[in-house]
């Protein structure tokens, strides 16, 4: 069983930053891919961002150039760098897991709020 914790979110202006992190219970080198949601009100669930184990990475289109997901094995951390923030940004974001036994794992999820 793997526990996610996320911290990071917070209110921003539009061109703000913000770095989000999720840190597992236990070592990720389990896992095989990690990844961010977010579910803006409304509106389903929808992938953000992932990266492998192999750290491989895939973003959704509208955070492309904007967004970067690392993680540090060390530390069982995930991130989640946020630049160039749009009030359409603004969503609860969830950290995911997926270990390799394809079982998923997530975050009790951050707000983010993007506005003047």
């Amino acid at each position: 069983q793997v526990q996610l914790v996320e911290s990071g979110g917070g209110l921003v202006q539009p061109g703000g930053s913000l770095r989000l992190s999720c840190a597992a219970s236990r070592s990720i080198f389990s896992i095989i891919a990690m990844g961010w949601y977010r579910q803006a009100p409304g509106k389903e669930r929808e992938l953000v961002a992932s990266i492998t184990t192999g750290s491989s990475t895939n973003y959704a289109d509208s955070v492309k150039g904007r967004f970067t997901i690392s993680r540090d094995n060390a530390k069982n951390t995930v991130y989640l760098q946020m630049n160039s923030l749009k009030p359409e940004d603004t969503a609860v974001y969830y950290c995911h897991a997926q270990d390799v036994f394809a079982r998923d794992y997530w975050g009790q999820g951050t707000r983010v709020t993007v506005s003047s």
